[in-house]
């Protein structure tokens, strides 16, 4: 019996030893396996976790640049920026979001229904974009914000720049105004996911955005487990947009927009023939954009967008109209280049022109008679150019537009979402309206009626080529630095040809029969060179009394116009809709302009540049 319990205890301690062994090898293997994990992972693997791990310990924020100050050209601040203090909340970083809005409602103004909305908000985005929970608070309410931030996860204080505008009449469709970002690409600077983040929507600030609104920073924070801010691990500071001056003058501005007010609608440019630089830019009417800082609500927009006359419609650049007459130096010169017509050569006006079975009427109705290119462009003859564009062809019409600025944006302008307008061709016409091209056309081409449309400021760029013969290109921002001038190429066109069209403008505005008298500026001694321009854009206007027809079935008025016609300085044009006649309406308003020019001139101080005449600067 004892022997046998013997065995049993024996057999039970040899049991437990196998299992014991057992165990203790699983147990090995087990731990083995977890070293080697552990080795895997904080080893091997290091490169790939310690980011995703440093990610759970440490947040990175963009931070927004200023942006940058916009001035005129005596240095009037058109645009600058104010402090804006700011609370955001990060969704991700709150935990409980709605416990902490509640704890923070304890130190500011905010309601139950904001709190709700931004608990809704928050799950309808992602968790680590921050929300904006309150805007423009003052010092005090941020001090508070900040006492209480050990108990509020999740929550920041920012200090941001919110535009302001000065100026808004004058110049505000230039400088434009700035908005929300309303899309994103997965390319796109981090600083435009920010809350509340604004970019140019229209005029300077659309169009020179990169360079106003500068580079952003960003901070990196570590955070603990409850999302509350432990120390911040790195800082990168962000840089401040460039400061930008505009060749426009606001003073200058006021006076020939309060000229332009006259007329229902339209638009004076004057450009520096010399520089390129755009001295003025006048719509009529316009919008006084002042108070637009932190941008524009669609129903306000809506709202402008329905007002009579369309404030919005920034007209030099968008508008485009039939340039009527003004075109015919287009004509004249393609003429002339291609050998179709010389300058002596005479053409016989008897007030209509046959064409293909068809009658093309010209303006006087009695016929100009025998005109060479000299009279034709002085008295505006239609019929001359109508056989000169039949010759030349409209192929050749359009090359010479395009050398001259029309069909085409200028990309150094500064300006976003100007109009190209239309210098058509038979590709043109098959391109956009499926047909062929036919003669008639061209010989409307010819006058500058028919297809064709141009915008005001290309009407002034084409003076100014005409007065220097370089490929004159437009600006609105100055150079930094003092004393950079721009050079232009020369125009490929004889300077013989380019001197009798000027002659002949000059003899517009200042011989017996030009068509554009009531342009001289009579006590001056200063001679200009014009040309008037009256655009058909019903043919009522063909058959019916123009003070009977209705506003909007009225010819628009046109002038175009260099001086001092030695040793040219400015170029200017003028569109008013539906104003009649080119002579009697436009060349008035552009000698009112012009003489605005030659008061301005005498008490203009060099421009402005930043760092330079800083005590000269203003506000308003």
């Amino acid at each position: 019996m004892f022997i046998r319990n013997q065995l049993d205890e024996r057999g039970a301690r040899a049991l437990f030893s196998r299992r014991a062994a057992v165990v203790t090898g699983l147990q090995a293997i087990g731990f083995s396996v977890l070293a080697g994990r552990l080795y895997q992972l904080q080893v091997m693997e290091e490169n790939r976790f310690a980011p995703l791990a440093d990610t759970n310990r440490i947040t990175t924020s963009a931070l927004a640049p200023i942006r940058g100050i916009i001035y005129d050209r005596a240095g009037r601040v058109l645009a600058d920026n104010i402090e804006n203090f700011r609370v955001v909340v990060v969704p991700s970083l709150a935990g409980d979001i709605g416990n902490v809005l509640s704890k923070l409602a304890q130190v500011m103004d905010l309601d139950l229904p904001t709190r709700q909305e931004l608990i809704a908000r928050s799950r309808r985005q992602s968790p680590n974009a921050p929300l904006v929970v309150a805007d423009n608070l003052s010092f005090e309410t941020i001090a508070r914000v900040n006492v209480l931030a050990p108990q509020l996860p999740g929550i920041e204080t920012v200090l941001i720049g919110q535009r302001r505008y000065f100026q808004g009449r004058e110049l505000g469709l230039i400088v434009g105004h700035v908005g929300s970002v309303e899309r994103f690409a997965l390319d796109d600077d981090p600083v435009l996911r920010l809350p509340g983040m604004r970019v140019g929507k229209i005029g300077i600030e659309r169009g020179m955005e990169r360079r106003l609104r500068g580079e952003g920073g960003s901070v990196k924070r570590e955070v603990d487990a409850r999302g509350r801010v432990v120390r911040d691990l790195e800082r990168r500071e962000p840089k401040r947009g460039r400061d930008l001056v505009l060749s426009v003058d606001a003073g200058l501005q006021h006076q020939i927009l309060d000229r332009l007010s006259k007329v229902r609608r339209g638009a004076v440019v004057v450009l520096d023939v010399k520089s390129g630089d755009v001295l003025s830019m006048a719509s009529w009417p316009t919008v006084d954009i002042t108070d637009l800082g932190d941008g524009i609500t669609q129903e306000a927009w809506t709202k402008l967008r329905k007002t009579s006359g369309d404030p919005m419609f920034h007209r030099p650049i968008k508008g485009l109209y039939p340039p009527g007459s003004t075109f015919k130096m287009v004509t004249m010169l393609a003429g002339l280049e291609s050998g179709e017509v010389t300058l002596g050569e005479k053409i016989n006006c008897q007030g209509t022109y046959v064409y293909a079975g068809q009658k093309f009427r010209c303006w006087n109705r009695s016929g100009h008679g025998r005109c060479n290119a000299h009279r034709a462009l002085r008295e505006s003859c239609d019929t001359w150019y109508y056989e000169v564009a039949k010759r030349v062809g409209i192929v050749r019409i359009s090359e010479m537009a395009e050398r001259l600025g029309f069909g085409q944006t200028y990309d150094d302008l500064g300006l976003a979402f100007q109009a190209a307008g239309i210098i058509p061709d038979p590709t043109w016409k098959r391109g956009y309206r499926g047909k062929r091209w036919l003669g008639g056309e061209t010989l409307l081409s010819g006058i500058g009626q028919g297809y064709v449309a141009t915008t005001p400021l290309q009407l002034a760029v084409m003076t100014a080529r005409l007065a220097t013969g370089r490929a004159i290109e437009p600006h609105l921002v100055l150079p930094d630095k003092l004393g950079t001038e721009r050079t232009f190429a020369p125009l490929d066109v004889d300077p013989e040809h380019l001197q009798a069209v000027r002659r002949a403008m000059n003899a517009v505005v200042h011989e017996r029969r030009g068509t554009g008298k009531r342009a001289r500026l009579e006590g001056s001694g200063i001679e200009i060179a014009g040309k008037t321009g009256t655009a058909q854009v019903s043919r009522l206007s063909s058959y019916r009394s123009k003070r009977r027809l209705p506003w909007k079935y009225r010819d628009h008025a046109l002038f175009v116009s260099y001086f001092p016609y030695v040793d040219p300085r400015y170029a200017v044009s003028v569109v008013v809709e539906h104003g009649g006649s080119g002579g009697k309406i436009a060349a008035p308003l552009a000698a009112d302009v012009m003489r605005i020019l030659l008061a301005y001139e005498k008490q203009a101080a060099p421009p402005f540049r930043v760092g330079g005449r800083s005590s000269q600067v203003s506000k308003g």
